[in-house]
């Protein structure tokens, strides 16, 4: 998991499988991305796990960017994603699109 800095966003960067191992790391790039007040991208495009406290991550996230005023996307996630998403019963904090899951603030 690797936070990118672009101009007008911060990209949150995950592949492989996220779970419980990544945790504090999580909270580290959570913490600099949520400092920078930017727009929010999650890229889950080379997730290939994701358990119930890698959704908790994303959720988070969501939760932050409504509390604070930036939006927070999430596009093109892969099946992995999508799959616990809709099990855990939360993709509906997210707007939706064709392959794209995506909430803006309120």
């Amino acid at each position: 998991m690797v936070l990118r800095e672009r101009e007008g966003e911060s990209v949150v960067e995950l592949w492989g499988e996220i779970d419980i191992s990544l945790r504090a790391e999580a909270g580290e790039v959570m913490s600099d991305a949520v400092e920078r007040g930017l727009p929010v991208v999650l890229d889950t495009r080379k997730v290939a796990f994701m358990d119930s406290t890698g959704i908790a991550f994303l959720v988070q996230f969501v939760t932050l960017g409504r509390e604070r005023g930036f939006s927070v996307a999430l596009p093109d996630p892969p099946a992995a994603v999508v799959d616990v998403l809709e099990i855990v019963g939360v993709q509906g904090l997210f707007a939706t699109g064709p392959r794209v899951i995506r909430r803006q603030s309120a």
